[in-house]
Protein backbone atom coordinates (compact mmCIF):
# COMPACT_ATOMS: atom_id res chain seq x y z
CA UNK A 1 0.00 0.00 0.00
CA UNK A 2 1.77 3.62 -1.13
CA UNK A 3 2.12 5.52 1.86
CA UNK A 4 3.31 9.15 1.82
CA UNK A 5 4.65 11.27 5.15
CA UNK A 6 3.81 15.00 4.87
CA UNK A 7 6.36 16.07 7.63
CA UNK A 8 9.84 15.19 8.22
CA UNK A 9 10.62 16.20 11.67
CA UNK A 10 11.65 15.27 14.59
CA UNK A 11 8.48 13.00 14.45
CA UNK A 12 8.04 11.97 10.95
CA UNK A 13 12.22 11.18 11.06
CA UNK A 14 12.20 9.60 13.85
CA UNK A 15 9.42 7.88 14.22
CA UNK A 16 6.85 7.57 11.20
CA UNK A 17 9.35 6.77 8.60
CA UNK A 18 11.23 3.97 9.80
CA UNK A 19 8.10 2.59 11.24
CA UNK A 20 6.23 2.56 8.21
CA UNK A 21 9.49 0.99 6.13
CA UNK A 22 9.45 -1.35 8.83
CA UNK A 23 5.69 -2.88 7.76
CA UNK A 24 6.32 -5.31 4.84
CA UNK A 25 2.42 -4.43 3.64
CA UNK A 26 3.22 -0.52 3.37
CA UNK A 27 5.44 1.31 1.59
CA UNK A 28 6.82 4.66 1.89
CA UNK A 29 7.02 5.95 -1.48
CA UNK A 30 6.74 10.41 -0.77
CA UNK A 31 7.74 12.82 2.10
CA UNK A 32 6.04 16.10 1.63
CA UNK A 33 9.18 17.99 2.99
CA UNK A 34 10.25 21.77 2.36
CA UNK A 35 14.37 20.21 2.71
CA UNK A 36 14.46 17.53 0.44
CA UNK A 37 18.07 17.16 0.62
CA UNK A 38 17.34 16.21 4.09
CA UNK A 39 15.19 13.91 2.86
CA UNK A 40 16.68 12.26 0.52
CA UNK A 41 19.82 11.87 2.53
CA UNK A 42 17.89 9.28 4.72
CA UNK A 43 15.52 8.05 2.26
CA UNK A 44 17.39 8.52 -1.59
CA UNK A 45 14.78 6.33 -3.02
CA UNK A 46 11.46 8.41 -1.93
CA UNK A 47 10.25 11.29 -3.57
CA UNK A 48 9.71 14.74 -2.12
CA UNK A 49 6.85 16.84 -2.67
CA UNK A 50 7.06 20.63 -1.39
CA UNK A 51 3.37 20.99 -1.32
CA UNK A 52 0.77 18.99 0.41
CA UNK A 53 -2.21 19.47 -2.81
CA UNK A 54 0.67 18.08 -4.77
CA UNK A 55 0.50 15.35 -2.75
CA UNK A 56 -2.99 14.91 -2.65
CA UNK A 57 -3.37 14.91 -5.83
CA UNK A 58 -1.70 11.89 -6.71
CA UNK A 59 -3.93 9.10 -7.44
CA UNK A 60 -0.80 6.67 -6.57
CA UNK A 61 -1.11 7.20 -2.81
CA UNK A 62 -3.74 5.65 -0.44
CA UNK A 63 -2.12 6.28 3.08
CA UNK A 64 -1.04 9.86 4.10
CA UNK A 65 0.90 10.02 7.50
CA UNK A 66 0.19 14.01 9.03
CA UNK A 67 3.45 14.53 11.22
CA UNK A 68 3.68 18.30 11.21
CA UNK A 69 3.14 20.48 13.93
CA UNK A 70 0.28 20.43 16.20
CA UNK A 71 -2.35 23.51 14.66
CA UNK A 72 -1.72 21.99 10.88
CA UNK A 73 -3.40 18.40 12.24
CA UNK A 74 -6.81 19.56 11.53
CA UNK A 75 -6.53 21.40 7.92
CA UNK A 76 -3.96 18.31 6.66
CA UNK A 77 -5.95 15.72 7.63
CA UNK A 78 -8.97 17.56 6.39
CA UNK A 79 -7.53 17.91 3.17
CA UNK A 80 -6.11 14.43 2.94
CA UNK A 81 -9.69 13.03 3.32
CA UNK A 82 -10.87 15.23 0.83
CA UNK A 83 -9.00 14.12 -1.52
CA UNK A 84 -10.15 10.03 -0.10
CA UNK A 85 -7.17 9.20 1.62
CA UNK A 86 -7.13 7.06 4.35
CA UNK A 87 -5.22 8.95 7.38
CA UNK A 88 -2.94 8.55 10.24
CA UNK A 89 -2.16 11.80 12.46
CA UNK A 90 0.34 11.73 14.79
CA UNK A 91 -0.83 13.04 18.09
CA UNK A 92 -2.25 15.18 19.00
CA UNK A 93 -5.09 14.28 17.12
CA UNK A 94 -6.17 18.28 16.98
CA UNK A 95 -5.87 20.99 19.18
CA UNK A 96 -9.53 20.92 20.53
CA UNK A 97 -12.68 18.18 21.05
CA UNK A 98 -14.52 20.39 17.94
CA UNK A 99 -12.20 19.86 15.75
CA UNK A 100 -11.64 15.91 16.80
CA UNK A 101 -15.17 15.30 16.30
CA UNK A 102 -15.62 17.07 12.73
CA UNK A 103 -12.59 14.73 11.37
CA UNK A 104 -14.60 11.89 13.03
CA UNK A 105 -17.61 12.61 11.09
CA UNK A 106 -15.88 13.56 7.64
CA UNK A 107 -13.69 9.87 8.07
CA UNK A 108 -17.42 7.84 8.81
CA UNK A 109 -19.15 9.75 6.16
CA UNK A 110 -15.84 9.36 3.53
CA UNK A 111 -15.59 6.10 4.75
CA UNK A 112 -12.07 6.16 4.89
CA UNK A 113 -9.58 5.32 7.74
CA UNK A 114 -8.70 7.94 10.26
CA UNK A 115 -6.43 6.86 13.49
CA UNK A 116 -3.98 8.79 15.72
CA UNK A 117 -0.20 7.40 16.34
CA UNK A 118 -0.44 6.76 19.98
CA UNK A 119 2.54 4.79 19.94
CA UNK A 120 3.26 4.65 23.94
CA UNK A 121 0.34 1.96 24.29
CA UNK A 122 3.30 -0.41 23.13
CA UNK A 123 5.78 0.84 25.77
CA UNK A 124 7.47 -2.51 27.16
CA UNK A 125 6.45 -1.00 30.60
CA UNK A 126 3.02 0.06 29.37
CA UNK A 127 2.27 -3.32 28.24
CA UNK A 128 4.01 -4.98 31.18
CA UNK A 129 2.00 -2.54 33.38
CA UNK A 130 -1.34 -3.95 31.19
CA UNK A 131 -0.75 -7.66 31.85
CA UNK A 132 -0.33 -7.35 35.20
CA UNK A 133 -3.55 -5.67 35.49
CA UNK A 134 -5.65 -7.83 33.31
CA UNK A 135 -4.19 -11.44 35.41
CA UNK A 136 -4.83 -9.25 38.42
CA UNK A 137 -1.68 -9.55 39.90
CA UNK A 138 -1.47 -6.13 41.93
CA UNK A 139 -4.90 -6.89 43.13
CA UNK A 140 -7.32 -3.73 43.36
CA UNK A 141 -5.50 -0.75 42.28
CA UNK A 142 -5.75 2.04 44.52
CA UNK A 143 -3.12 4.59 42.56
CA UNK A 144 -1.05 4.91 39.94
CA UNK A 145 1.50 7.57 39.30
CA UNK A 146 2.76 7.98 35.73
CA UNK A 147 5.84 10.57 35.06
CA UNK A 148 7.35 11.54 31.73
CA UNK A 149 10.37 14.05 33.57
CA UNK A 150 13.01 15.32 31.19
CA UNK A 151 15.83 18.03 32.23
CA UNK A 152 15.75 20.28 29.59
CA UNK A 153 16.81 23.89 31.51
CA UNK A 154 17.36 25.49 28.08
CA UNK A 155 14.11 26.68 26.06
CA UNK A 156 14.37 25.43 22.37
CA UNK A 157 13.89 27.88 19.38
CA UNK A 158 11.46 25.03 18.46
CA UNK A 159 7.87 25.36 17.73
CA UNK A 160 6.78 23.14 20.93
CA UNK A 161 8.43 25.62 22.89
CA UNK A 162 6.85 28.78 21.21
CA UNK A 163 3.63 30.73 22.45
CA UNK A 164 1.59 29.45 19.55
CA UNK A 165 -1.89 27.16 19.63
CA UNK A 166 -0.76 23.29 20.46
CA UNK A 167 2.49 24.74 22.39
CA UNK A 168 4.12 23.44 25.40
CA UNK A 169 4.14 20.11 27.03
CA UNK A 170 0.69 19.84 28.61
CA UNK A 171 -0.25 19.14 24.27
CA UNK A 172 2.91 17.10 24.15
CA UNK A 173 3.11 14.81 26.65
CA UNK A 174 -0.58 15.09 27.91
CA UNK A 175 -1.81 12.93 25.09
CA UNK A 176 0.64 10.01 25.88
CA UNK A 177 -0.13 9.92 29.41
CA UNK A 178 -4.04 10.52 28.82
CA UNK A 179 -4.11 7.72 26.27
CA UNK A 180 -2.32 5.43 28.70
CA UNK A 181 -4.67 6.04 31.66
CA UNK A 182 -8.10 5.65 29.27
CA UNK A 183 -6.72 2.47 28.09
CA UNK A 184 -6.31 1.10 31.64
CA UNK A 185 -9.28 2.93 33.47
CA UNK A 186 -11.70 4.62 30.77
CA UNK A 187 -12.87 7.93 31.50
CA UNK A 188 -12.84 9.19 35.12
CA UNK A 189 -14.95 10.92 36.99
CA UNK A 190 -13.09 14.42 36.84
CA UNK A 191 -10.11 15.69 36.39
CA UNK A 192 -7.83 18.38 37.97
CA UNK A 193 -4.37 20.43 36.36
CA UNK A 194 -2.08 22.42 37.24
CA UNK A 195 0.02 24.00 34.52
CA UNK A 196 3.97 25.80 35.15
CA UNK A 197 6.35 27.48 32.97
CA UNK A 198 9.25 26.66 35.36
CA UNK A 199 12.28 27.11 33.14
CA UNK A 200 13.60 30.60 32.63
CA UNK A 201 12.46 32.61 29.47
CA UNK A 202 9.53 30.09 28.51
CA UNK A 203 6.54 31.06 26.76
CA UNK A 204 4.79 27.92 27.08
CA UNK A 205 3.65 26.13 30.33
CA UNK A 206 6.91 23.60 30.60
CA UNK A 207 5.48 21.40 33.55
CA UNK A 208 2.27 19.60 34.75
CA UNK A 209 0.37 17.87 37.32
CA UNK A 210 -2.80 16.14 36.63
CA UNK A 211 -5.16 14.48 38.79
CA UNK A 212 -7.80 11.72 37.45
CA UNK A 213 -10.58 10.74 40.16
CA UNK A 214 -12.09 7.15 39.53
CA UNK A 215 -13.91 5.00 42.06
CA UNK A 216 -11.71 3.82 45.30
CA UNK A 217 -8.57 5.04 42.58
CA UNK A 218 -6.59 8.19 42.13
CA UNK A 219 -4.45 8.67 38.97
CA UNK A 220 -1.45 11.05 38.93
CA UNK A 221 0.05 12.16 35.63
CA UNK A 222 2.78 14.71 35.31
CA UNK A 223 5.64 15.72 32.95
CA UNK A 224 8.54 18.53 33.68
CA UNK A 225 11.45 19.82 32.06
CA UNK A 226 14.23 20.45 35.01
CA UNK A 227 13.50 17.14 36.57
CA UNK A 228 17.65 16.14 36.65
CA UNK A 229 17.46 13.16 38.82
CA UNK A 230 15.47 9.56 37.87
CA UNK A 231 12.05 9.57 38.76
CA UNK A 232 9.61 6.75 38.37
CA UNK A 233 8.17 6.56 34.74
CA UNK A 234 5.56 4.32 36.76
CA UNK A 235 4.23 3.85 40.66
CA UNK A 236 1.50 1.49 40.82
CA UNK A 237 0.12 0.29 44.36
CA UNK A 238 -2.89 -2.27 44.80
CA UNK A 239 -4.65 -4.43 47.83
CA UNK A 240 -1.48 -7.13 46.61
CA UNK A 241 1.33 -5.26 46.36
CA UNK A 242 3.36 -2.85 44.09
CA UNK A 243 5.03 -2.30 40.82
CA UNK A 244 7.62 0.53 39.87
CA UNK A 245 9.55 1.28 36.77
CA UNK A 246 11.95 3.72 36.08
CA UNK A 247 13.45 5.34 32.56
CA UNK A 248 11.70 5.67 29.56
CA UNK A 249 11.05 2.66 27.36
CA UNK A 250 14.49 2.29 24.75
CA UNK A 251 12.41 2.20 21.37
CA UNK A 252 12.88 6.15 21.18
CA UNK A 253 16.26 6.18 22.08
CA UNK A 254 16.67 3.84 19.63
CA UNK A 255 15.40 5.25 16.68
CA UNK A 256 17.17 8.50 17.29
CA UNK A 257 20.76 6.77 16.95
CA UNK A 258 19.11 5.44 13.71
CA UNK A 259 18.79 2.07 14.60
CA UNK A 260 16.10 -0.30 13.39
CA UNK A 261 13.79 -3.42 14.38
CA UNK A 262 15.87 -6.32 14.96
CA UNK A 263 15.31 -9.30 17.05
CA UNK A 264 14.55 -8.64 20.83
CA UNK A 265 13.31 -5.29 19.85
CA UNK A 266 11.64 -3.72 22.43
CA UNK A 267 13.13 -5.89 25.13
CA UNK A 268 13.45 -3.43 28.05
CA UNK A 269 16.70 -3.93 30.13
CA UNK A 270 14.76 -2.63 33.19
CA UNK A 271 11.92 -4.26 33.94
CA UNK A 272 10.98 -2.54 36.87
CA UNK A 273 10.33 -4.34 40.48
CA UNK A 274 7.43 -5.75 41.67
CA UNK A 275 6.83 -6.58 45.18
CA UNK A 276 3.78 -8.88 46.30
CA UNK A 277 2.04 -9.74 49.39
CA UNK A 278 3.26 -12.87 51.17
CA UNK A 279 1.20 -12.81 54.17
CA UNK A 280 1.56 -11.23 57.38
CA UNK A 281 1.88 -7.54 55.73
CA UNK A 282 5.67 -8.89 54.39
CA UNK A 283 5.64 -8.11 50.94
CA UNK A 284 8.54 -9.86 48.89
CA UNK A 285 10.35 -9.07 45.21
CA UNK A 286 9.01 -11.11 42.78
CA UNK A 287 10.47 -11.41 39.29
CA UNK A 288 9.10 -9.31 36.34
CA UNK A 289 8.43 -10.45 33.13
CA UNK A 290 8.45 -7.68 30.81
CA UNK A 291 6.78 -7.79 27.91
CA UNK A 292 8.92 -6.35 24.61
CA UNK A 293 7.77 -3.12 23.39
CA UNK A 294 6.53 -2.70 19.66
CA UNK A 295 6.08 0.50 18.17
CA UNK A 296 5.68 -1.58 14.63
CA UNK A 297 2.71 -2.84 16.11
CA UNK A 298 0.78 0.38 15.23
CA UNK A 299 1.55 0.45 11.72
CA UNK A 300 0.87 -3.58 11.12
CA UNK A 301 -2.04 -2.79 12.79
CA UNK A 302 -2.84 -0.11 10.71
CA UNK A 303 -1.93 -2.34 7.19
CA UNK A 304 -4.62 -5.17 9.07
CA UNK A 305 -7.25 -2.57 9.17
CA UNK A 306 -6.92 -1.55 5.56
CA UNK A 307 -6.50 -5.12 3.89
CA UNK A 308 -7.90 -7.36 6.04
CA UNK A 309 -10.33 -5.40 7.66
CA UNK A 310 -9.24 -5.99 11.44
CA UNK A 311 -10.19 -3.39 13.78
CA UNK A 312 -7.69 -0.11 14.04
CA UNK A 313 -4.72 0.17 16.24
CA UNK A 314 -6.49 3.11 17.67
CA UNK A 315 -9.91 4.07 17.10
CA UNK A 316 -11.71 6.88 16.38
CA UNK A 317 -13.65 6.82 19.93
CA UNK A 318 -10.07 6.56 21.76
CA UNK A 319 -8.68 8.98 20.08
CA UNK A 320 -11.68 11.73 20.40
CA UNK A 321 -11.60 10.65 24.38
CA UNK A 322 -7.93 11.69 24.67
CA UNK A 323 -9.18 15.05 23.13
CA UNK A 324 -11.70 15.44 25.44
CA UNK A 325 -9.73 14.90 28.31
CA UNK A 326 -6.83 17.36 27.27
CA UNK A 327 -9.36 19.82 26.52
CA UNK A 328 -11.27 19.34 30.08
CA UNK A 329 -7.80 19.80 31.78
CA UNK A 330 -7.28 23.17 30.18
CA UNK A 331 -11.03 24.06 31.50
CA UNK A 332 -9.33 23.38 35.09
CA UNK A 333 -6.70 24.66 34.60
CA UNK A 334 -8.07 27.83 33.28
CA UNK A 335 -10.66 27.84 36.13
CA UNK A 336 -8.33 26.50 39.11
CA UNK A 337 -11.18 23.72 40.02
CA UNK A 338 -12.13 20.52 39.67
CA UNK A 339 -13.76 19.71 36.43
CA UNK A 340 -16.00 16.68 36.99
CA UNK A 341 -17.32 14.22 34.22
CA UNK A 342 -19.95 11.95 33.76
CA UNK A 343 -18.26 8.41 33.15
CA UNK A 344 -20.32 7.77 30.57
CA UNK A 345 -20.94 10.16 28.38
CA UNK A 346 -18.22 12.75 29.30
CA UNK A 347 -20.22 15.52 29.54
CA UNK A 348 -18.91 18.50 31.54
CA UNK A 349 -20.84 18.94 34.91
Amino acid sequence: MKTALVGYGMSGRTFHAPLIQACAELELVAVVSSQAERVHGDLPEVEVERRLDHLLARPDIELVVIATPNDTHFSSARAALDAGKHVVVDKPFTLTLSEARRLEAQARTAERLLSVFHNRRWDSDFLTLEAMLEAGTLGRIVTLESRFDRFRPQVSDRWRDRHQPGGGVWYDLGPHLLDQALRLFGMPRGILLDLMSARDGAEVDDDFLALLTYDRLRVSLSAGTLIAESTPRFRVNGTRGSYITYGLDPQEAWLKEGRRPFPGWGQDPSPGSLLLDEGQDKPAHRMVSAVPGDYCAYYSGIAATLIEGAPPPVTLEAATEVMRLLERGLDSARQGRWIRLDEKSGKVS
